[in-house]
């Protein structure tokens, strides 16, 4: 198959001989578990990355999220805000830990929760805010957090997609009281699965420790004691540890990641001069004051262009491509009736097309070519 014929994934990982080697050495050491010292290792390298004081490594970002709510103290009856344009793990988290979600609408821009949205959705009820970072760009922190301390709600940050993002200079995942991470495969930086929890507060983060090994101290903090130490179980907890496996290759990846953003971000800059003139789509905005990861690159298509004939003729040239995200408010299991206008016109319009670290020049010329083409036929 020629490389003009070759499918362009959507998605990809970024992984190696380094990894592989990473892999091995854990397997060498015997501590292949979760919650190991590669796990530490890893622990300490990402809040360094991320600019917090504490990081725990996940079995997901869901976990994560569950976790950190459980911690912040989310109690049946209680109400969340969360930011409604976002994969429905979100939501999910605040219904496993027995609250209601309650979805902002948000900004026609950069699709994060409107602060204005959030401000009208406050009841007696609320406990807190609960906002992502659509597609890896940090929303508006500073307003969030204004809203937060004016009635009196914690504020957590699901960065899922957001290693190596910015706000106004901070890193992604240092600006709220919580945040999560995903180191799923269509990340950033991946071990095909994983997720972090980072917060400045220890005591957030070791209560968190504790809940994510059966509500228990993890083996690993029992190491070296000169007694036969036997845990006591005092309450209930879970099984939501990385493996020292995955922490190995997630070490690599941080080792990657200055390079892997390079890449992304030049792939969109491409797009963005690409599709600059092309009349029925929009290229998504990069706020000058963050820097954007570029998770996904995601257009935004006329509403008299249908985006799923696009997205199925682009498909039958061999690019991957799909919608961007989920308007939850629309989705059966919260039965909402919330009207929420823009984050229902992002559900039906966006359209994302390949973006990862492996992307050739090529590659991306012959995306724009092929979005170029549908989209003047269909126009």
């Amino acid at each position: 198959m020629s490389d003009s014929s070759k499918p362009i994934v959507l998605g990809q990982p970024t992984v190696g001989e380094e990894e592989l080697a990473a892999v091995a050495e854990v397997f060498r050491s015997g501590w292949l578990a979760g919650a190991g010292p590669t796990c530490r290792k890893f622990e300490e390298r990402f809040a360094t990355a991320v600019g917090t004081q504490h990081a725990l490594a996940t079995s997901n970002c869901g976990t994560a999220l569950f976790l950190g709510l459980k911690v912040l103290g989310v109690q049946p009856g209680d109400e969340v805000i969360v930011g409604d344009y976002t994969f429905p793990a979100t939501g999910h988290a605040v219904l496993q830990a027995g609250a209601t979600p309650v979805f902002a609408d948000i900004r026609p821009d950069i699709w994060s929760a409107d602060p204005a949205s959030i401000e009208s959705l406050i009841t007696p009820k609320t406990v807190g805010i609960l906002a992502v970072d659509v597609f890896g760009q940090p929303g508006d922190f500073d307003e969030y957090r204004a809203i937060a301390d004016k009635h009196g709600l914690w504020l957590f940050e699901d960065a899922a997609c957001s290693a190596g993002a910015t706000y106004k200079t901070r890193p992604a995942g240092s600006l709220a009281d919580l945040a999560a991470f995903s180191f799923h495969g269509r990340k950033g930086i991946t071990a095909g699965e994983g997720g972090a929890l980072v917060s400045d507060r220890e005591d957030l983060i070791s209560r968190a420790r504790k809940l994510h090994t059966y509500g228990i101290e993890p083996a690993f903090s029992r190491e070296g004691s000169d007694e036969l130490p036997i845990p006591t179980f005092h309450e209930l907890g879970y099984n939501f540890r990385m493996s020292d496996v995955q922490a190995a290759i997630m070490n690599v990846q941080l080792d990657r990641l200055p390079n892997l953003l390079s890449v992304r971000r030049s792939a969109a800059k491409s797009y963005h001069e690409g599709f600059a003139s092309l009349d029925g789509v929009e290229v998504p905005v990069a706020l000058p004051d963050r820097e954007h990861p570029w998770q996904a690159y995601v257009l935004t298509i006329a509403p008299e262009i249908s985006r799923d004939k696009v997205a199925l003729r682009l498909r039958e040239r061999g690019i991957g491509c799909n919608f961007g995200t989920y308007a939850s408010h629309v989705q059966p299991i919260y039965g909402q009736k919330q009207q929420l206008p823009v984050s229902a016109d992002a559900f039906k319009r966006h359209l994302a097309i390949p973006m990862h670290s492996n992307l050739t020049d090529d590659e991306v010329s012959r995306v724009i070519e092929a979005v170029t083409e549908v989209v003047t036929q269909l126009s």
